[in-house]
């Protein structure tokens, strides 16, 4: 091929496979994990770690930048450049300042005359371009920022650059101050030509490809936006005494938890977690109830539908307006859909199940007066619950569930794929069309986000024939019956009534927040686990590249072949008038190949990452969620029933701290305590056989009744068991070190002692470990100077809370640190906080004062 068309045509091809790409949606670019984590955790960015930047005229670097909102600290570097001479300039956001200039260009050791600003509202909510240029002819650099130019004169060589976003490790100029931003669109132009392009819009990995010269960035702790987009993160996981019932304020972003004696709220923009008890007597919430925040009056109502009851929560009086009666029989009403209506101010609650028997009832709770009312509807509608509704202007969308025609369960119940609309005003409900599954048959999350302004909705779905379930998240149209996955999977452990999930949107933050709750009778309590995704959510067309052609796409690459076919019928033309005789002779320019090169061989994923994260064989992990991986590096979790995990978790538990195990009386108290003993017995000897079963899957690793105790036999150098490697750690105090410390960290790294599972005998090993840690990380801090270490001192404190949010030594150590370092308002931040939490918890403020904690 001619070399014209050898170099124009890949030009051409990426310009097609970006228009697709872009078409699918903008939600890309790469996050930088800042102060919020510790230094080694941070987010780093080298386009030039093979080699340098060499360049022989003037350049440009260009690139799209945004904050992440709700953090505390935003102070570091946005670029560091890096010439032959080893002088370093650096773009710098400075939060410490007043004076409107934020952003500062460093030139070496001195602050350049470049300093500008953006709003950090603008920041938080759009992208803005920045461009650098290097102008070697009239030796200064141009800082340009929406439209604006700033000038810095400025000696200006032939030379090349390291060019480093974020944190790095290189030489004498490594940087960890890191602010938590966003970047996309980086582009490297010499003179009119972009030479270098890395639009930063991946889903994983270590490597940022470039679309140009091939030339791959490295990034390490990378936070890929796309990713952000597609795959929900579980932010918080909570266990609950007794029933409970959840509710969304958007305009707060405050995700609420209704529990029987505290209101539980969860921000989903800061992550701030925080409980308000009740000044009146507990809420004897019981199992049905459910809680709705309407946002035009800013209420939070709780309702049961049994005892007609309809009750508003007083912030101000921390109280709610109306009791419950208790004890009570089992609702009738499992899973209704509820919706408030401004147009009569009333609170519509729509379906349910109980007794049997699916309900297509419809009451009503006209809020100003407090009454109730059974409303007489026209229309189909078939009975059901586990539906998802949406509330409008004039009433409510109702998508699916499960039911049956006549209400009766015995009488050929199914799925339900129906969308209907509920009016109001006329107690209509009117089917709009009918959805058909793709795959397994499934059912709905509670609620589901409307956009009538876009004709689509957002909802939750999951296959309710089975326990491990998980949610799906659906975008569909509210005038045809089409629907696309969109995101990845959650787990959900679907036990009919005792589980429940619900969805919700942030509009201020544009994210979407998913919350189920399971409910074990056994121990009476709930685990919430709240998930949260950034909007738009990618498609699962989107995030998968072997389907990327989606319907915008073809309109970009019809477009891009009519260019192609332009540009070689121009370039045949051009060909031919060139192929004309010439009286000056031609010479031919040879393609030349230097001898003696090779072309390197690229860095694999595998060259990067191996030592660091080896994958997980033979092991037992206790810290997080529990999680046991086979011989293969399987996860076997999933065989586990809730009964045989607690007999695994029991017995493990008490041979490790023990050593001797656990007998059998003692193992029957626990786990068998209702039954007789014959019944104990069978029921015994059935689930170690189970138990038995899914541990052959792993090596060296069984159990056994030869002591005459049961007991999980394993070889410590075979059996990966992170609760022994802590004892370990935490039985060796005298031998303390920085290196032991670190060890011990990257064990609770994964969270709490098991944090998915809530059991009485339970409650005694979690407090133990829970004191262990703190002693210990206090233990090594009392042995280390503020001045000799402060920053380690601070994640070290940091941790400490994560165990004991009002921790008086860790508070003291973190401020003492703050202080060495320069950072006195986030130190008086941070006692500030303290002391409001102390109150909080304690109903008395805090003895000390700021200045006396740093005497």
């Amino acid at each position: 091929m001619n070399p014209m068309l050898t170099k124009y045509c890949p030009l051409f091809f990426a310009f097609l496979m970006m228009c697709a790409f872009r078409s699918s949606g903008q939600s890309y670019g790469l996050g930088f994990a800042g102060h919020e984590v510790v230094q080694e955790k941070r987010t780093g960015l080298d386009l030039s770690l093979e080699r340098p930047m060499c360049f022989d005229q003037s350049f440009e670097l260009s690139f799209d930048l945004s904050f992440v909102p709700g953090q505390a600290d935003y102070f570091g570097y946005i670029f560091r450049v890096i010439d032959q001479q080893n002088r370093n300039i650096d773009l710098i956001y400075d939060m410490r300042f007043l004076e409107n200039k934020h952003f500062k260009l460093i030139v070496g050791d001195k602050i350049s005359d470049i300093a500008f600003d953006i709003s950090i509202n603008s920041l938080y909510k759009h992208w803005h371009n920045l461009k650098l240029k290097f102008d070697i002819k009239k030796q200064e650099l141009t800082m340009v920022a929406n439209g604006k130019s700033y000038l810095q004169k400025v000696s200006l060589n032939k030379s090349c650059y390291k060019v480093l976003f974020g944190a790095n490790n290189y030489k004498d100029f490594k940087v960890k101050d890191v602010p938590p931003m966003r970047v996309r669109e980086v582009k490297i132009t010499e003179g009119n030509k972009t030479n270098f392009y890395w639009p930063l819009d991946q889903i994983s990995g270590v490597r940022a490809t470039e679309n140009i010269g091939g030339r791959e960035a490295t990034v390490a702790n990378p936070i890929w936006i796309k990713k952000m987009h597609h795959d929900w993160e579980l932010v918080k996981t909570v266990v609950i005494k007794g029933v409970a019932s959840t509710a969304l304020a958007p305009e707060k972003e405050d995700l609420y938890l209704i529990t029987t004696d505290s209101l539980i709220t969860y921000n989903i923009t800061s992550g701030q977690f925080s409980g308000l008890g009740y000044k009146s007597k507990k809420q004897q919430l019981l199992g049905g109830n459910q809680s709705l925040y309407d946002k035009g009056t800013k209420r939070l109502f709780n309702f049961y539908i049994d005892q007609k009851l309809v009750t508003d929560f007083d912030f101000t009086k921390q109280t709610w307006s109306k009791p419950y009666i208790s004890p009570d029989v089992i609702t009738n009403y499992w899973h209704p859909n509820k919706f408030y209506s401004s147009a009569d101010s009333s609170l519509y609650i729509i379906g349910g199940y109980g007794q049997y028997i699916y309900k297509k009832s419809v009451f009503r709770y006209h809020v100003p007066d407090s009454t109730w009312e059974s409303v007489g509807t026209k229309g189909e509608f078939t009975p059901r619950y586990l539906s998802a509704l949406g509330v409008s202007k004039k009433g409510a969308y109702i998508l699916g569930g499960y039911g049956s025609a006549t209400g009766q369960q015995i009488l050929n119940p199914k799925n339900i794929y129906d969308l209907s609309f509920f009016d109001v005003k006329s107690r209509t409900f009117k089917k709009l069309f009918e959805l058909k599954p793709k795959k397994e048959e499934f059912a709905f999350a509670n609620s589901m986000v409307i956009d009538e302004d876009s004709g689509t909705y957002y909802a939750l779905i999951f296959p309710n024939q089975k326990y491990n379930s998980s949610l799906q998240l659906i975008k569909g149209s509210l005038t045809e019956a089409s629907y696309e996955l969109a995101g990845n999977e959650i787990p959900y452990a679907f036990h009919d009534i005792h589980s429940f999930a619900d969805l919700f949107y942030c509009p201020e933050s544009k994210k979407f927040v998913t919350i189920s709750l399971f409910h074990d009778e056994k121990t009476n309590l709930t685990t919430a686990k709240i998930y949260v995704l950034s909007g738009p959510p990618e498609l699962a067309s989107a995030a998968s590249p072997e389907l990327w052609l989606s319907k915008n796409s073809w309109l970009m690459l019809t477009l891009g072949a009519l260019l192609l076919i332009a540009f070689i019928v121009l370039y045949r033309k051009r060909k031919e008038k060139l192929h004309q005789p010439s009286v000056v002779g031609q010479k031919t320019v040879p393609h030349v190949i230097e001898a003696g090169k090779e072309l390197e061989k690229p860095e694999t994923l595998s060259d990067m990452t191996s030592g660091q994260s080896a994958e997980i064989k033979n092991a037992i992990l206790l810290f997080g969620d529990l999680q046991l991986f086979d011989r293969d590096g399987n996860d076997i979790t999933k065989y586990f029933t809730p009964l045989i995990r607690e007999l695994f978790l029991v017995v493990l538990l008490y041979t490790i701290k023990w050593g001797r195990g656990i007998s059998t009386e003692k193992l029957t108290e626990i786990l068998w305590f209702d039954k007789t003993a014959d019944s104990a017995r069978n029921n015994r000897s059935v689930n170690i056989a189970k138990l038995k079963t899914i541990l052959e899957k792993m090596d060296s690793c069984q159990i056994s009744k030869k002591t005459g105790y049961w007991k999980i036999i394993f070889e410590e150098q075979s059996v990966k068991i992170d609760y022994s490697q802590y004892l370990n750690i935490v039985n060796s105090k005298g031998e303390i070190d920085k290196q032991r410390i670190n060890e011990l960290t990257q064990i609770i790294h994964r969270g709490s002692f098991l944090s998915n599972v809530e059991y009485d005998w339970l409650d005694a090993f979690k407090s133990e470990i829970s004191n262990e840690i703190i002693d210990t990380y206090l233990h090594y801090a009392n042995t280390v100077k503020i001045a000799d270490d402060p920053e380690f001192l601070i994640n070290l404190a940091n941790y400490v809370f994560y165990f004991d949010q009002v921790n008086e030594a860790a508070m003291i150590i973190k401020c003492k640190a703050l202080v060495h370092l320069g950072k006195h308002s986030l130190a008086k931040t941070k006692f500030e906080t303290f002391c409001k939490e102390y109150k909080a918890i304690y109903g008395e403020e805090y003895k000390q004062t700021f200045q006396t904690i740093l005497e």
